[in-house]
């Protein structure tokens, strides 16, 4: 979860959402650890590859305590990932964006996101697809405070 100084939170439109069951699909940036990686180099790598943002513009003010569960709904089951997977696992970083928005360039090598947004965190739960809304909930539960 990226912050601003406002405390606001960003939120990606997904590229392949226009694809999906899922139009309007955004989500915060998220990605898998590498083997042997680290969990806050994944977190800063994920970062750096959807949206551009450099460590140097980034200050990590926490980490979930708990790993976070989503399954995907039966329609994607089979259509996404291969098909290798249900569902995902996942840890959670909260890090304070100290750049300016035109640090943000989401047109990387590959891109994820078509557009970008600040948006107050109380109403991220609403932008995001139907099957990881408890998922935002509980982690915005735990970084609110911090944010």
């Amino acid at each position: 979860m990226l912050a601003n100084r406002s405390g606001q939170v960003f939120v990606g439109q997904r590229l392949d959402a226009a694809d999906s069951n899922y139009p309007d699909a955004w989500q915060m940036p998220q990605g898998g650890i590498d083997k042997g990686e680290e969990p806050e180099t994944a977190a800063l790598r994920e970062l750096r590859e959807e949206t551009g943002v450099v460590e140097d513009f980034v200050q990590i003010i926490g980490r979930s305590t708990e790993e976070y569960l989503y399954d995907l709904p039966d329609e994607l089951l089979g259509k996404i990932w291969k098909g290798k997977y249900r569902g995902q696992r996942q840890s959670w970083f909260l890090m304070r964006f100290t750049g300016e928005d035109d640090h943000i360039d989401i047109q990387t090598e590959h891109p994820e996101f078509k557009n970008w947004k600040w948006t107050d965190p109380q109403g991220l739960p609403d932008l995001i697809v139907p099957f990881k809304r408890d998922l935002y909930r509980a982690v915005l539960k735990e970084f609110l405070p911090l944010i």
